[in-house]
């Protein structure tokens, strides 16, 4: 049974930083892309970064620069470093598993889903 189960998320000032991680179980972490996406009030849910089982990483233009995704598989968990956190970080951030190896942008491309961690970029 695959489990994602994200965790780190919190208040930050503008400026400032977070590092969520997503606990990986139930699959072989491996082989598949993993992604974060995330969900402010009354928007749609939208992608954040993606790494393939490669490490490829690829990123949307609203975080180019200041986020990072990485992954350890050893521990079979994937995170994202968000520097220079802005107001407009302010939502709910979901990791979630990638149906093939390859990274990718698009929410039809994932198969399991965390429950989400809240980010709230204020002060």
């Amino acid at each position: 049974q695959v489990h994602l189960v994200e965790s780190g998320g919190g208040l930050a000032r503008p400026g400032g930083s977070l590092t969520l991680s997503c606990a990986s179980s139930g699959f072989r972490f491996t082989l598949y892309g993993m992604g974060w996406f995330r969900q402010a009030p009354g928007k749609e849910r939208e992608f954040v970064a993606t790494i393939s089982s490669s490490d490829s990483t690829y990123y949307s233009d609203s975080v180019k620069g200041r986020f990072s995704i990485s992954r350890d598989n050893a521990k079979n968990t994937v995170y994202l470093q968000m520097n220079n956190l802005k107001p407009d970080d302010t939502a709910i951030y979901y990791c979630a598993k990638g149906l093939f190896g390859a990274g990718n942008s698009l929410a039809q491309a994932y198969d399991y889903w965390g429950q989400g961690t809240q980010v709230t970029v204020s002060g």
